[in-house]
């Protein structure tokens, strides 16, 4: 990575970990920007016809509230409220479910995510491609609609990973195999008995307040069978000084980074060989 957008930190240098098996199940690329008030309910049905072709189903859900990373104080969340009526957040939908396009008044995201088994993950700079593209193609209907511009707020890249038991671990006695930081010693005279739901939530700052690391571990089922997982999210989140196309790229492909390395980091080496076939 350059560091030319002057945020997050220069790359190492070194070539980023790998894996045959991640456990990843779902990639999410997004940007907020101010609310365009003057998106209504037609404008989806037009710019649908942009996206149709390849993702062809289409549905509502309730809007994500606009959240964005503030530093001053305790480096808290801030939430903005404001009263113009809610519009849903519109899916645009692949026929498989492997891919999705997200737009509401302020929010343009695109998720990769598996469906099944056989799903391979087409790695970051395939999906990050694909998310560019299809920004430029929501940001050139914004303004050929005559509906402002887009003004960014923050930037958004999450990664979810799903640790099904039988991977490195049988309860939740068992977390410090795949997580080193969180062992729990296992003497027979300990009162407590074996944790029956875990909830960690942490965060990280970038350098020069750029972003945000989120990091959250907590156990859980699939919703499919109810066969139990833990789920392990790293989400970046923030914005650089350079708002350009390029400065954009840039700051994805370093939160990439910092997810990447993040993982590697709270990880252990174990599970990362035996399990997840780390290749470097």
């Amino acid at each position: 990575m350059s560091g030319s957008a002057g945020f997050l930190m220069e790359s190492t240098g070194t070539s980023l970990p790998e894996y045959q098996s991640p456990p990843l199940i779902e990639v999410v690329f997004g940007i907020q920007f101010k609310k365009l008030d003057k998106f209504l309910a037609p404008h989806v049905g037009l710019l649908w016809e942009k996206f149709r072709e390849e993702y062809s189903t289409c549905r509502e859900l309730p809007p994500i509230a606009p959240v964005v990373e503030r530093f001053g104080g305790k480096g808290e969340t801030e939430v903005e409220i404001t009263e113009v009526p809610p519009l849903p957040r519109i899916w645009f939908e692949r026929p498989d479910g492997t891919g999705i396009i997200q737009v509401q008044r302020d929010r343009f995201l695109h998720n990769w995510k598996t469906t099944g088994p056989t799903d391979e993950y087409p790695r970051y700079h395939s999906v990050s491609k694909r998310f560019l593209q299809y920004m430029e193609d929501f940001k050139d209907f914004v303004e050929e609609s005559g509906l402002g511009e887009l003004n960014l707020t923050q930037y958004d890249l999450t990664y979810v990973n799903h640790i099904l038991r039988g991977e490195g671990w049988e309860d939740l006695a068992d977390l410090g195999s795949i997580f080193p930081d969180f062992s729990r010693e296992k003497q027979k005279d300990r009162f407590l008995p074996v944790f029956s739901d875990v909830n960690w939530q942490s965060t990280v700052d970038f350098p020069e307040k750029s972003g945000r690391l989120r990091i959250g571990i907590r156990s859980g089922n699939r919703q499919e069978d109810g066969f139990p997982l833990i789920r392990f999210e790293l989400a970046a989140r923030g914005v650089g000084t350079d708002k350009s196309k390029e400065g954009m790229r840039d700051w994805f492909d370093t939160a990439h980074e910092w997810i990447v390395r993040g993982f590697t980091d709270l990880t252990s080496k174990e599970i990362q060989e035996q399990i997840w076939r780390r290749t470097q």
